[in-house]
């Protein structure tokens, strides 16, 4: 029922956008005085590591500060996907900023991806990989998506309506997210690289990224060669780029927004994800309230509004 209401909704959204009112631009800064609550877990990994968030951000600031070859990189690969690159700094400011720190160079996230280079491993939970668990009958209608972004997101969508924290066939499956369960297999929580792009996504955003930055596409089967991609400073910045440009897209085909010039906004949906989902829920509040609802930001976004002008000035 969930899965059939979501899809009614996003479908609904789509059909009524483009009539039910003009695009708007959503305002540049933030909605909120104050910054949203940072979550538990992510001050307590801050916390574990000795560090503070003020530090990370300095840390992670001064990298992109001090490293040309990067920042040419950022700026080439916004140029490509057409998004201005204050979104993609924000982005990576974010994640380091809130999970993880920052390596003090480039070369040290080469370093690091090439020690996995080789590694073999596969999406799979509890001995079923990801290939078999979406061949089941419940995923029948995501058959006919040719896309990858509309085929991972319907598989995603399955996973919440029919198997998150339910018993199926006499097996029962975690009250998790799907990218969690299948799509972690060392930890859970894990992300990687300079953009910190999680697997999912990546297999997500693939035809995209395939189209416009000429990268092979992605396939579950091969997880080594996700990983590759996502850890590879490189190609992961291409993956960035593109679901900030897919976030941009969505808000503006279903939700009738354009949050472009908002990087706050990009960089919370760069965190949260599910940017289909959640400007579906925009219109949809949207239409009923008859007043205009604009989307807020998180802890996350607030940051990289706060500190916006200190950021342009790394372009």
């Amino acid at each position: 029922m969930r899965r059939l209401l979501t899809s009614l909704l996003i479908a609904a959204a789509l059909v009524n956008s483009a009539p039910a009112f003009a695009m708007q631009t959503v305002p540049a800064g933030n909605r909120h005085a104050e910054q949203p609550d940072i979550p538990g877990a992510s001050v307590r990994r801050t916390k574990g590591t000795k560090s503070s968030f003020d530090l990370k951000y300095e840390k992670v600031h001064e990298l992109l500060a001090t490293d040309r070859e990067l920042m040419a990189k950022i700026r080439k690969v916004s140029g490509a996907y057409g998004i201005n690159p204050i979104h993609v700094v924000g982005a990576i400011v974010g994640e380091h900023t809130y999970n993880v720190d920052a390596y003090d160079r480039l070369q040290a996230y080469y370093v690091k991806a090439a020690s996995y280079a080789g590694q073999s491993f596969r999406f799979a939970y509890d001995g079923e990989s990801v290939d078999d668990f979406v061949a089941r009958p419940q995923f029948a209608q995501c058959k006919g998506k040719s896309d990858s972004y509309t085929l991972w997101s319907c598989r995603e969508d399955v996973w919440e309506s029919d198997f998150r924290g339910k018993t199926v066939g006499g097996e029962s499956f975690p009250n998790n997210r799907f990218s969690a369960v299948f799509f972690q297999p060392f930890y859970a929580g894990q992300t990687f690289g300079l953009g910190q792009v999680n697997p999912l996504t990546a297999l997500m955003l693939s035809d995209l990224v395939a189209r416009v930055s000429g990268y092979p596409k992605l396939n579950e089967k091969d997880a080594g060669a996700v990983y590759k991609a996502i850890m590879d400073p490189d190609i992961s910045l291409a993956f960035v780029a593109a679901s900030i440009r897919r976030s941009i897209d969505d808000y503006k085909e279903i939700a009738g927004m354009d949050i472009s010039g908002n990087p706050g906004l990009t960089a919370t949906l760069y965190n949260v994800g599910n940017s289909r989902q959640r400007a579906a829920a925009l219109a949809a509040k949207n239409r009923s309230s008859g007043a205009t609802v604009w989307p807020e930001e998180n802890y996350y976004g607030w940051l990289i509004n706060d500190k916006l002008d200190e950021l342009k000035g790394l372009l």
